[in-house]
């Protein structure tokens, strides 16, 4: 991904990349935009030649099964073009331009036609084409204008030449500039696919430890008692040991049921799927160890994700409440407005609490950012502690 410059360092680009005043001696900058001019002519003749071709072409084609995909790429040798255009401008004009963000092709799962509609819309390759589209007059008016005065009007040329780079710099900036919002989302989204990979694998590991540490190694201590039961009952000695030995496996067998099914509660529990919010936040605030006041303000049920995802974080923000806030009550509010679900948790603790805190509200954050929702903490030292979550409503599918 294309790296993005933060906006106090673009603020400060913008202020440095203007070239210095003109003047009668020639400098270095005034040859480098009387090249720019003259380079004008060609580079435009290229783009013109380029965009009428593959426009004329693909619109023809269009009849046929293999005019979208030949303007689809048209559209990205056109983004080639841009990319050619923004390094002359940086090289002669000294106008700093981010790179646009490439097309996401390889990540899109939904086939060919996915990508060739994404390669379609793409707005860089069309404000490309824009671009290479007028400038042919453009080039032709400077590169006359430029080569004239370079005989005529040669003492005055630094002053033309920077009036008429000005033009071109204004020009590069509003058609070749990557869109801040686009790719500021675009930067996001593949932010927020990387965290919630990071975190589906964190919780197969997760699982997979606690099956390993916890149920599966009592099931191996059953099997093995049990074996060693069967084996004296074999030779006949149904005593008190034996009867203590399968007492002991009926005890593993209690516990491994019971971490089965804290381990299924983890994962999805059955009180969510069955009765919703109210009634699982309820059971939540049970195991809570201050008294918890919970309140669910909710006509309808939210989707299952959305719902599963404000559960688990009312859950760990009331083990954290348990744990470190030193609290006497806490209470929990969940309700909607338009189309976001709210949840705020709050405690009469200590407070201190903050993202930096520990892996815990980061961790927290940083799954609600990846589906568009917000993670706020209000908690100055002292107390009390205000948690609000937000998420995006989405209706249940029947």
């Amino acid at each position: 991904m294309t790296e993005r410059l933060p906006s106090a360092r673009r603020d400060r680009y913008a202020a440095d990349d203007r070239p210095p005043p003109a003047r009668f001696a020639y400098g270095a900058h005034t040859w480098k935009e009387i090249a720019h001019l003259l380079a004008n002519f060609p580079m435009a003749l290229i783009g013109f030649v380029y965009t009428v071709t593959v426009l004329f072409t693909s619109a023809f084609l269009t009849l046929t099964v293999i005019g979208f995909p030949l303007l689809a790429a048209g559209l990205m040798g056109a983004r080639q073009l841009g990319k050619l255009e923004r390094a002359r401008a940086r090289a002669l004009l000294g106008v700093r331009i981010d790179e646009p963000s490439p097309l996401p092709l390889r990540s899109t799962r939904n086939g060919v036609f996915a990508q060739l509609w994404m390669a379609l819309k793409d707005p860089v390759g069309w404000r490309t084409v824009l671009y290479d589209f007028i400038r042919l007059p453009w080039g032709i008016v400077t590169f006359t204008v430029t080569l004239v005065s370079l005989f005529v009007l040669w003492p005055v040329l630094p002053f033309i030449a920077r009036g008429l780079t000005n033009a071109d710099r204004a020009m590069v900036r509003g058609l070749l500039s990557p869109s801040d919002e686009l790719e500021r989302r675009i930067a996001e989204l593949e932010s927020d696919r990387g965290v919630v990979v990071d975190t589906a694998a964190a919780d197969l590991r997760r699982i997979e430890r606690d099956l390993h540490d916890g149920a599966q190694a009592r099931l191996v201590n059953l099997a093995m008692g049990l074996g060693l039961a069967k084996e004296k009952l074999l030779d006949g000695q149904a005593d008190e040991q034996v009867a203590a030995m399968v007492e002991e496996a009926h005890g593993e067998v209690k516990l491994a049921l019971q971490e089965l099914r804290d381990l299924a509660r983890g994962i999805h529990p059955a009180v969510l799927t069955d009765r919703g919010l109210d009634a699982a936040l309820s059971s939540v605030a049970t195991r809570c160890t201050v008294p918890v006041k919970v309140t669910v303000d909710l006509v309808a049920r939210p989707a299952e994700a959305i719902e599963g995802i404000a559960y688990f974080t009312v859950s760990e923000l009331l083990q954290n409440v348990s744990k470190h806030s030193g609290a006497k009550s806490a209470s929990v509010e969940v309700w909607r407005s338009d189309d976001r679900l709210l949840i705020q948790v709050g405690d009469d603790g200590r407070g201190g609490a903050s993202l930096d805190g520990g892996t815990g509200m980061r961790g927290l954050a940083e799954r609600l950012d990846a589906v568009d929702g917000l993670f706020v903490v209000d908690s100055p030292a002292g107390g009390p502690t205000t948690v609000t979550a937000e998420l995006p409503w989405r209706d249940r599918q029947r």
